[in-house]
């Protein structure tokens, strides 16, 4: 699933950059979907702009925590895995463009909603299967009994 999730992005980041110029935009659907490419300096929604550094060491300390933790993942829930695997594939995508360009590939479109990627698509899918794995047959506590 992470090489799956990895290479989907690359590809589909490689055919917009073959296809569209910087800054172009093709109305898919019309006042709803757009491709248009741009280069995002920044994190989700532009946020810390050209802090590149920053932004790969997070990347890379997050990739080596899901290694170490690796052992406890492969026994874990379906959902617990694929929802990493998910996150990890679409981590190393962006990771893939900051470390080639120190800028991140981005063409989805939606208009109300900032451009976008299929990496930051599954790392907010992989996010909340995650949410899901945490809530989903939560035991509920015991009531606590008064010493009365």
């Amino acid at each position: 699933m992470i090489l799956a999730t990895f290479l989907l992005d690359q590809a589909s980041k490689a055919a917009v950059q073959l296809w569209l110029y910087q800054g172009e935009s093709i109305a898919v659907a019309p006042h709803f979907f757009y491709l248009t490419y741009i280069l995002n300096p920044g994190a989700a929604f532009g946020l810390m702009a050209y802090q590149t550094p920053l932004l790969v060491a997070v990347t890379v300390i997050m990739l080596a925590g899901v290694a170490v933790g690796y052992r406890h993942i492969r026994t874990g829930s379906p959902i617990l895995r694929y929802g990493l695997s998910l996150i990890v594939g679409g981590a190393l995508g962006n990771l893939a463009d900051r470390l080639r360009y120190g800028q991140v590939v981005d063409f989805l479109d939606f208009r109300v909603w900032p451009v976008f990627n299929l990496a930051d698509t599954a790392i907010v899918i992989g996010a909340g299967l995650l949410v899901l794995e945490l809530v989903k047959d939560r035991p509920k506590e015991p009531e606590k009994e008064s010493g009365m």
